[in-house]
């Protein structure tokens, strides 16, 4: 992650070839603006996951937050996507 501080973003130059091994015709393109939305979404996503993991380890008593919590909540992001469920982002954004 790279920016103004330590963990503000995503190269684009990684999320552009990340997108792009998925991707069934290597002719497809991705534009300046799709890309600076999957970074936002990617940034989002990861501080939404980290916020999850602390709540889960200060649940359990734990002093860090490690895997096994991670792997806890993961699951909760991959299914609220597609749920049709309003999220509240705990971290506190709009």
């Amino acid at each position: 992650m790279e920016g103004a501080g330590a963990g503000s973003g995503f190269r684009k130059e990684l999320v552009s070839r990340l997108l792009h091994l998925h991707f069934k015709d290597d002719k497809t393109k991705v534009s300046g603006d799709a890309l600076q939305l999957v970074v936002e979404l990617l940034k989002v996503f990861v501080v939404e996951a980290a916020v999850r993991g602390v709540r889960q380890a200060q649940a359990e008593d734990a002093l860090r937050v490690d895997v096994d919590q991670l792997e806890k909540v993961l699951p909760q992001l991959v299914r609220e996507r597609g749920s049709g469920r309003k999220w509240g982002c705990p971290a506190g954004w709009p």
